[in-house]
């Protein structure tokens, strides 16, 4: 793990907080260090006699893994060489382009500490998941529902980590009847590659429920949800060209170029391919 410290950005991070949170500290789990990170790791190690200084070494790393009880008995659910290799044999693609592609549009890892799939609800979409399915949304909000259900995205009620579960399973408990738990599955974006619920039927899943079950499984699976969803969305071909700034255009939106997506996806591949 590398070292980190209040401002840093970055997916060791993101592991950090999910790690805090399991152990009861109010944190948002994101790749950012925030200012509550900091006092959240000062903390632990105020009370597990290590150096108080919010900088997350090997020493603070060690005592997190070993006080949070991360098993690695799940390992078997972590992306391989093999994978890989078959993915890109699969889609006649470059391994190196889907090493890229890996490192460059993956959050990094696809699973919690307790092994669940990594997940984030999206409260907009279950508003509109709900309006396919006919039923009128506006019936169900309070200031109960608030975090889970309403018409415009934002980022405000996100929680991250087995928080997310939490919003997850109250949006499936707002009603009984099985559509609601159908269209909250669905409003969820799922694993490695983060790939929406609702795509499930487009990608050849028989329902949410076996694409889910399928990202139960492993990262593998997530891999190959992602295959479906660049066939789907006519992107095999662009990595084919390696035409980066189209691909992550259509893949991450307007905003790559801020985010130097292209940049960083034709630097990855240069260094693989080497």
């Amino acid at each position: 793990m590398k070292t980190i410290r209040l401002g840093t950005k970055s997916a060791e991070v993101n592991y950090l907080n999910e790690l805090l949170q399991k152990l009861g500290y109010p944190v948002l789990v994101s790749n950012y260090f925030s200012p509550e990170t900091d006092t959240a790791v000062r903390d632990f190690q105020s009370n597990h006699s290590l150096v108080v200084d919010g900088v997350v070494g090997i020493k603070t790393w060690s005592k997190l893994l070993e006080i949070a009880d991360v098993g690695y008995a799940s390992n078997y659910k972590l992306l391989s060489e093999q994978d890989l290799i078959d993915f890109a044999n699969f889609h006649n693609l470059e391994l190196a382009i889907v090493k890229a592609v890996n490192e460059v549009e993956s959050g990094g890892k696809g699973f919690l500490v307790d092994g669940r799939p990594k997940i984030l609800f999206e409260g907009h979409v279950f508003w509109r998941e709900l309006e396919k399915r006919s039923v009128n949304c506006s019936n169900y909000i309070s200031n109960d529902t608030q975090n889970i259900l309403y018409q415009n995205y934002t980022k405000k009620y996100y929680v991250g980590g087995k928080g997310e579960y939490n919003r997850l399973e109250k949006a499936a408990d707002i009603n009984p009847d099985a559509l609601f738990r159908e269209a909250a599955y669905s409003s969820a974006s799922w694993g490695l590659y983060q790939i929406m619920g609702f795509n499930a039927p487009s990608l050849g899943y028989a329902s949410i429920d076996e694409f889910v079950e399928k990202m139960y499984r492993n990262e593998g699976e997530h891999l190959k949800a992602f295959g479906l969803f660049l066939e789907q969305n006519n992107l095999i071909r662009i990595l084919k060209n390696k035409n980066w700034a189209e691909f992550a255009l259509r893949y991450n939106g307007k905003g790559y170029k801020a985010n130097r997506y292209d940049e960083k996806l034709m630097k990855a591949y240069a260094k693989y391919s080497a």
